[in-house]
This record gives C-alpha cells, sequence and structure tokens, in this order.
C-alpha cells in the first residue's frame, strides 16, 4: 500500500468540487430539480473547503485548518 499524502487527498477533494461545478442537471422538474441543485451545492461547499484547507500531520494525526473568516489571515 502507498504512503498516504495529505496534499494528494486534498487535490482530490479540489477536483470534488470543479466535478460539481460540471455536472450536467439531469432531465427533472419542480421538487427533484430542487432538491438536486441544493444537493449539489452541498457537495460543493464541503469539497470546496476541504480542498481550500492546509493539511498536515501531526505526531500521526491528520490536521485540517480550514479559515472560515473568508479573509488571509493565517
Amino acid at each position: 500500500m502507498a504512503a498516504f499524502d495529505p496534499n494528494e487527498m486534498i487535490a482530490r477533494f479540489k477536483e470534488r468540487a470543479a466535478s460539481v461545478k460540471r455536472r450536467p442537471l439531469p432531465p427533472v422538474a419542480g421538487e427533484e430539480r430542487q432538491a438536486f441543485l441544493t444537493q449539489a451545492q452541498t457537495d460543493f461547499q464541503d469539497f470546496a473547503i476541504i480542498g481550500d484547507a492546509e493539511v498536515s500531520i501531526e505526531d500521526g494525526i491528520l490536521v485540517l485548518r480550514v479559515n472560515l473568516a473568508g479573509d488571509s489571515k493565517k
């Protein structure tokens, strides 16, 4: 088994966020359409948060640091 690379994991989450944006809208209408759009927004948000995280391994623990303030302070 290959060694775990947290930066590769972050890259996968960035790609997942981008994939959600490219996801085609299925031929649904009404409540089903709104449910699909709501789920797509939630998926994008979740994947983007992880994709934007600073990642490290500290004492064997995967640490994700996420700036929820929306500014560039670290």
